[in-house]
C-alpha cells in the first residue's frame, strides 16, 4: 500500500533561502489531489540544496552515482561543490566532477551495466515513458516522463533492484549507489532537448568514445 509523503525534512536546509522558495512555490501551484498525495507526490519539496517538483505528468531528469564515487578524502571538494550557489554552475561543477571517475567505476563492467540498463527499459511504457538515458562509470543520468508512479518511487525500485543484482555479481556486499539522487524537471521543450544533448554526449565529453553512437549504453528514443 502507498503510503502518504514523508513530511519535510526538520531543521535547517542546507541553503536558507530553498524552503522560502519551496514554500513560494505551494502557495501559486496547483494542490496534488488526496489520492495523489496518497500515491506518494511530494509537489514542491527540497532536500536541503535546491527545490524539487515531483507531481504526475512531469518529465525528470534524475542523476544518481555509485555509493564509492567521493572517496573520504575529497568529501571536502565535494561539499564545496555542492555550496555553489548558482544552480546551474554547481551542476556542472559536479557532473565534470563526477566525470573524473572516482571509485571502483563498477558500471564498466558490462555486465552491470547490463543490469541497470535492463531495470530502466523494464517498466518503460507503463510505469513511465523513457525518453533518454546513458551510464556513465560511476554514475548514470535518465530522463523519464512519471504520471501515475512518483519519481521517488521509480528511482528506488532502479537503486534497490540493481544494487542486489550487481552485489551478487560482483561478489560483494554494502551500498552500491549513494543514498540521495539529484532531479531537474523539464520546464518547456528546449529545456528538454538540451538535456537530450547533454545526455547524448556526456560520454564524448568524459572522453570514453569520440561518437555518442558509439557507447552502448546510451539510448534516446527515436522520436524524442
Amino acid at each position: 500500500m502507498s503510503q502518504p509523503p514523508k513530511p519535510r525534512r526538520a531543521g535547517p536546509p542546507h541553503r536558507s533561502e530553498v524552503r522560502r522558495v519551496v514554500e513560494r512555490q505551494r502557495q501559486v501551484s496547483a494542490k496534488l489531489t488526496r489520492e495523489e498525495q496518497m500515491a506518494g507526490f511530494h509537489g514542491w519539496n527540497e532536500r536541503g540544496y535546491v527545490p524539487h517538483r515531483d507531481e504526475p505528468g512531469l518529465t525528470q531528469f534524475v542523476t544518481f552515482r555509485l555509493a564509492d564515487s567521493v572517496p573520504a578524502e575529497l568529501r571536502e571538494v565535494w561539499e564545496k561543490l555542492l555550496a555553489i550557489e548558482d544552480d546551474r554552475e554547481r551542476r556542472t561543477q559536479i557532473e565534470a566532477w563526477l566525470d573524473l571517475g572516482h571509485g571502483a567505476c563498477y558500471l564498466k563492467d558490462e555486465r552491470v551495466a547490463q543490469i541497470v540498463a535492463s531495470a530502466f527499459r523494464h517498466f518503460d511504457g507503463s510505469r513511465y515513458r523513457l525518453l533518454a538515458w546513458t551510464i556513465m562509470p560511476n554514475h548514470a543520468h535518465v530522463l523519464f516522463e512519471a504520471n501515475e508512479v512518483p519519481m521517488a518511487e521509480i528511482v528506488r525500485s532502479w537503486k534497490q533492484f540493481t544494487a542486489r543484482q550487481a552485489n551478487t555479481l560482483l561478489g560483494r556486499t554494502g551500498p552500491f549507489w549513494q543514498a540521495d539522487y539529484w532531479d531537474t524537471y523539464m520546464r518547456d521543450a528546449e529545456h528538454e532537448e538540451r538535456t537530450i544533448r547533454y545526455i547524448r554526449h556526456n560520454p564524448v565529453k568524459a572522453g570514453l568514445v569520440a561518437d555518442w553512437k558509439a557507447w552502448p549504453w546510451t539510448y534516446v528514443r527515436a522520436e524524442a
